[in-house]
Formats: structure tokens, sequence, C-alpha cells
């Protein structure tokens, strides 16, 4: 993997991201081309089309990223591949209609347009033909040899046989027979050493460790190698030390929270004017179907658990509950309205939470905000649940898109290390990834409820 902004990225995945995009330049110009040779018989190329071929290739590729084009089913099957590449162009040329809309001097005539798209649909479905066994295949998994033989090594083997695992376990050493790590480090061909050790204390074969980081192999503990490879802080094996030492939670943050500021001021006051008539309409549906207000507030917990009201569409029933005693949501649950259970599919009720962004309570990617009830039970239950408040809360975060949703402790839990891995890691890079691929979210919502 190749960390970017924080954030890791496979070199499968980041090899043909940077494929797919010189496909659709291509695409753009032979669009162009076809197009030029019809009404003029000749094909003359012309640097000033590069801002259109730009243009098409870059919020094609975005619309790719927000459906999951670059997911581990699509890279390991072309059919599953091809159906969300036709979701993405969908929403691509849509995107392309605001960019021509905004700025003129990019568009495409309507023809070459569909002369491109067709192209890039052609280009990206024969890549993913003659790469599927290449890229999910064997050449890409990294090398690894395991020192430790315990339940920490025997969880990294079954992470490696997983489905879509980027990685291979080429050894694993026993503590009692660790003698001639190098050489057998050489042997393996292993790029990599991961400690996966129950106890480090005095354990640590320090010389032969030094020697192996020294010529250029990555050396990891067990705690970093699980956050590499599964986008989550692993709770069972962590630590406080190892919060404290390792990168993250402020590096570059300054800088990053005010861009994170400025864009979270201008989209929520542009989604905010855009959705009034969807927000008013549904609100007159809400109130039509049963009695009681269309919005509600409720008390949330946010940025260093400092408490604030969250305004949301009602979606449940005015008596969902009693004594205003909090209660988890359940499947299929019984106190949703069928408005309710629309709106909450399509995620309408959570469009007023805009304006906790625009008064700066929210931001639109973060974990999600809690009552205070669950916050203290979580508090005492789960370690670390605290530190989720270092960041504010989000209309959308890495759990969510990562998470289906969650209505227990347990899930809870499982959404607590995205979100801890989210508070460590935060960038404007992966904020921008997060909101793209809300829109995979929204479009096959799985787990809403």
């Amino acid at each position: 993997m190749i960390r970017l902004f924080k954030h890791y990225v496979p070199y499968a995945v980041l090899l043909l991201g940077a494929i797919d995009f010189v496909l659709l330049m291509a695409a753009a110009e032979a669009g162009w081309a076809v197009r030029l040779w019809q009404v003029a018989g000749d094909f003359d190329p012309d640097a000033a089309r590069l801002p259109n071929m730009l243009a098409f290739a870059c919020v094609l590729q975005a619309a790719m990223v927000a459906v999951g084009v670059y997911g581990v089913q699509a890279i390991r099957s072309v059919r599953f591949a091809v159906a969300r590449l036709l979701v993405a162009l969908m929403l691509g040329i849509t995107g392309l209609s605001l960019v021509f809309f905004l700025l003129p001097p990019v568009g495409f005539w309507r023809s070459s347009l569909l002369y491109a798209t067709w192209f890039g649909l052609a280009g990206l479905v024969a890549v993913r033909i003659l790469m599927r066994d290449l890229l999910g295949g064997e050449r890409f998994k990294r090398r690894v040899m395991v020192l430790g033989t315990g339940a920490r090594a025997r969880r990294i083997e079954r992470l490696a046989a997983g489905h879509g695992a980027g990685f291979a376990v080429v050894g694993v050493v026993d503590m009692n027979d660790s003698g001639g790590l190098p050489a057998r480090l050489i042997g393996l061909g292993a790029s990599e050493v991961v400690l996966a050790l129950e106890e480090r204390r005095n354990a640590l074969p320090l010389n032969d460790l030094l020697k192996i980081k020294t010529t250029g192999v990555q050396v990891y503990d067990f705690s970093s190698f699980l956050e590499r490879e599964t986008g989550r802080v692993d709770l069972d094996s962590l630590n406080p030390s190892w919060l404290i030492f390792s990168d993250g939670f402020s590096a570059g943050r300054r800088l990053s929270s005010v861009a994170k500021r400025l864009f979270d001021i201008l989209a929520s006051g542009a989604l905010l004017a855009l959705t009034l008539p969807l927000i008013a309409l549904t609100a007159l549906a809400v109130k039509l179907e049963s009695r009681g207000p269309a919005f509600f507030r409720q008390r949330r917990v946010g940025l260093y658990g400092q408490p604030f009201d969250l305004l949301k569409l009602r979606s449940m029933r005015l008596d969902a509950e009693v004594g205003g005693k909090a209660v988890w949501a359940q499947k299929d649950d019984p106190r949703v309205t069928r408005v309710g259970r629309i709106i909450r599919k399509l995620r309408i009720d959570e469009l007023p939470q805009a304006w906790s962004v625009l008064k700066g309570e929210m931001s639109f990617v973060g974990p999600r905000p809690e009552r205070p009830q669950f916050v203290a039970d979580l508090e005492a239950r789960l370690p670390y649940y605290a530190e989720r408040h270092v960041v504010k809360p989000g209309i959308t975060g890495w759990a969510q898109i990562n998470y289906p949703y969650g209505a227990s402790v347990e899930d809870a839990r499982e959404k607590l290390e995205f979100d801890l891995y989210y508070a460590k890691n935060y960038s404007v890079f992966l904020d921008l990834l997060i909101l793209l691929q809300t829109a995979r979210v929204v479009i096959w919502p799985e787990g809403a409820r």
C-alpha cells in the first residue's frame, strides 16, 4: 500500500485509477476527433481542448470513486464492475452537465460527449477484463513474515485468507526459534515483518530487527498493521502508549480545520438553498400522515463532549419514546411511519442537519453524534469511546460508509474502531473520499433503519 495524506491506498487501486484516468483522457480526445472528422473530414489536435478533457476525466473518475468502482468486489468481478461503471457514467454525465453550466468554456458538443462516453466505457470494461486476474492475484500482494505464533499471528493469517486481502503470509516465526531472522526473511522473499507477539517485554530480537529495518524492509507492530489493512483502529490490541506515540491526531490539523470549516459553510448554505423545497414537501407529508410537528430537536453530544440540539425531519410516531427514555432503533422498527421509512432510506430526514453544520456545531464529515444517554453508557462499556469526540460530529463519516446502521453496544464498538481511525488520520483528502463514497451508501442504502 501507499500512504496518501495519512490514508492507505492499495497499489492495485492506484494503478487501476491511473490507467482509468489516461483512458478517460484518451476517450475525451477520441470523441472530439470522431465528431470533427464527421463535420470537417479532418482532425487537428489542439492543446486548447486540454481543460475539456480534464473536466471529462476528473468528473467521471470522481463518480467512479463515489459508487465503489475501486472496491474489492468491483476489482475481482467484471460483472459487478460493469454494473457500477454504468451507474458511475450516469452520475458523471449529470455532474458534467453542472460543470458545463457553471464553466461554459469546458463544455462538449453533445455528439462529442456521447462518443467520448462510449469510448470511455469500452476502454474501462476492456481494462478490467484484461487485468482482472493480475489486479486480484498474488502479484500485487505484499509478502509478510509474522513474528509470533499466538492468537495475534492466527488473526493475521485469517485476515490474509479473507476476500480481497492485499497481503500474503509467507512465514510465521516462533520466538523460541527466531535465530537468523534476516536470513529467513531473504529466503522467504518477505517485504514486511509484523510483530504479533502476545508479550513483547524482553522478547524482541532487537539486533535482528534493526538489521532488517536498515535494509529497507518495513517492520510493523500488530496494531499499526491492522489499522493499515482494515481502515480501523483495533480495540482488542489498543493501548494508550500506541495512541500517544503513533502519528496522527495533530499533524496539519490547524490548516485542515480551516479548510474544513470553509467547505462546511459553503456546502451547507448551498445544500439548504437547493433542498429547501424538498424539505418543505417532506415536512408537509410528515404532518399529513401523523399528528405532531414535522421537525424534532434532539440533544446530541458534539465536539469535546459539548451538547447541542440536532434538527431532523420526524420519521417516527410522536410516542416513539415513552417518558423520553432513549431507545436503540431496530430493524423494521414499528415506531417508524410510512413516510419515515421512505425518508430514512433516502436519507432525506438528515437534510435539516445542514443547519447544525452551518452553525458550526457539526461538520459534513465526522463521527455520528449520539444522544447523551447512549454516550454515558458507551463510555462506561467501551474503552476510548470519549476519544471520538476530539473531532466534530458529522452527517456522514468513515464509520457510516464502512459499517451498516448500528443499534447495539456491539455495533457501537465496531463503529468506534472506524471513528477512531478517522479521528487519528483526519485530512481533507479523507473527507473528500468519504463525501464521494456517501453517494454509494445513498444509492445502495444497506442497513438503513
